[in-house]
């Protein structure tokens, strides 16, 4: 499903990045959210390609579909 997020302990700590380069999908997702065009984030990160991107915001979109109780 995201097979252009990668982990490795050598890269970047092993938080989750972009078909291991050092482009952690944080820096993709808080592009996008404080107002970057996909357009901007590909031109400011030529090695990037659409998909990329597309994977970077669906992976963080997974990651808070699950139900939080506050207590």
């Amino acid at each position: 499903m995201f097979d252009r997020i990668t982990f490795d302990q050598k890269i970047m700590g092993g938080r989750a990045c972009i078909r291991g380069m050092r482009i952690p999908v944080s820096v993709i997702v808080s592009q996008i959210a404080y107002g970057a065009s996909p357009d901007e984030v590909l031109q400011e990160y030529p090695d990037l390609e659409r998909e990329d991107i597309s994977q970077a915001l669906g992976y963080a979109a997974a990651l808070t579909r699950d139900e939080v109780i506050a207590s």
